[in-house]
């Protein structure tokens, strides 16, 4: 690790080697992390938590195009967590890691990582909304890759 504290859950095994090579500066979890800070915002936030969202919660909204855009990058599978109202917070699985880069939106609070109900794009996606905002989230971080 680089010295930095990370508090979002996993962070401390999160040493998964990316396995694309399209983002050439993300070579773990972290590095993703440190790129998508910059890049959260309302607009890649979930519409219906969209009014709560703030620099100072920034992973609020951003778990399921964050999940796949690190499924992208890391390979493995995206497992979710059923939450009130019938939604699922997604996190990711590669191998024997588990991390889940927008924890911390919830505050502290302990959730339960059991990889029960794995979560596929084709059924997220399918609300075009949320495609869109992964899409806009996956092109600005290939635009924080170029190399200059």
């Amino acid at each position: 690790m680089n010295g930095k504290k990370y508090l979002f859950y996993g962070a401390e095994t999160a040493d998964v080697p990316s396995i694309n090579s399209e983002y050439p500066l993300i070579k773990s979890p972290l590095d993703l992390y440190d790129a998508l800070s910059g890049i959260w915002c309302a607009e890649t936030c979930a519409p219906r938590l969209r009014d709560g969202w703030s620099s100072d919660n920034k992973t609020l909204g951003q778990c399921s195009i964050t999940s796949f855009l690190a499924q992208d990058i890391f390979g493995g599978k995206v497992f979710g967590i059923l939450r009130e109202g019938g939604h699922y917070h997604c996190y990711n699985v590669v191998g024997d890691r588990v991390f889940d880069l927008t924890s911390e939106q919830f505050k502290g609070e302990k959730l339960k990582y059991d990889l029960k109900n794995e979560q596929f794009r084709e059924i997220h996606f399918k609300k075009e909304e949320k495609r869109l905002r992964y899409e806009y989230l996956k092109s600005e971080l290939l635009k924080s890759q170029a190399v200059k």
